[in-house]
């Protein structure tokens, strides 16, 4: 395997947009435990409590989002499929029509009558696809969601396992969620051509008024 191959293979197994949505939403999800612990009467017992069920709770999380992110996977394989047997089969016409929409915009409104129907000619050429089936890196993809998930509880837990006092825990905990929240936010931002840091307060307020509804509705 060459450098620039070995330098490509995490982004073909799960793309920044996964790895930052996942983070999010661990963290929102922890901190729907956090912010409900009453740190006036916290004893160790609740502490404990707290902790074991925001670990369990991202665990499971990321388990049925990695499921989910399989199904997509295939469902994403089986669309690819069928958009290439509706071009194959429809007239000139219409086939350039599902070329051009199989496209992003921007690229389809770039190319010229004669180009797509270079690319429909092309298609027609190809021999029938194999059942979408999942592959190797779509189940490593799958790990990754259900690691990132997990994962992304214990820099909010840890203030609990350091600091007796349940309020200085819970303020240090808070933080650290604040923070990772705001650098989710700004790595968002550098991603999808947004301005960082207005992205990663965006971000920040996003995710305090996603766990104060969760909490509101009794998650």
């Amino acid at each position: 395997m060459t450098d620039a191959a070995t330098s490509k293979w995490p982004e073909r197994v799960l793309d920044p947009m996964d790895r930052i949505s996942e983070v999010l939403f661990g963290l929102i999800m922890v901190l729907t435990f956090t912010c409900t612990l009453g740190v006036a009467t916290a004893t160790n017992i609740e502490v404990r409590a707290m902790l074991v069920g925001a670990l369990g709770c991202n665990l499971a999380w990321g388990i049925i989002d990695g499921g989910a992110y399989l199904i997509a996977r295939l469902s994403d394989r089986g669309r690819v499929i069928l958009s290439w047997r509706a071009a194959r089969d429809a007239d000139a016409a219409a086939a350039r029509r599902i070329v051009a929409d199989a496209l992003p915009p921007p690229v389809a409104s770039a190319l010229e009558p004669a180009q797509l129907e270079l690319i429909r000619q092309r298609l027609i050429q190809l021999p029938e696809p194999a059942r979408p089936q999942l592959t190797r890196s779509d189940w490593l993809g799958a790990a990754g969601i259900c690691l990132l998930s997990f994962l992304s509880t214990f820099p909010v837990v840890i203030p609990f396992l350091l600091f007796a006092e349940a309020r200085l825990a819970l303020r240090v905990s808070n933080a650290v969620a604040i923070a990772l929240l705001f650098l989710c936010g700004f790595m968002l931002g550098r991603y999808a051509g947004f301005r960082p840091m207005s992205m990663g307060l965006c971000v920040v307020a996003l995710g305090g008024a996603m766990v104060a509804v969760a909490i509101a509705l009794g998650g």
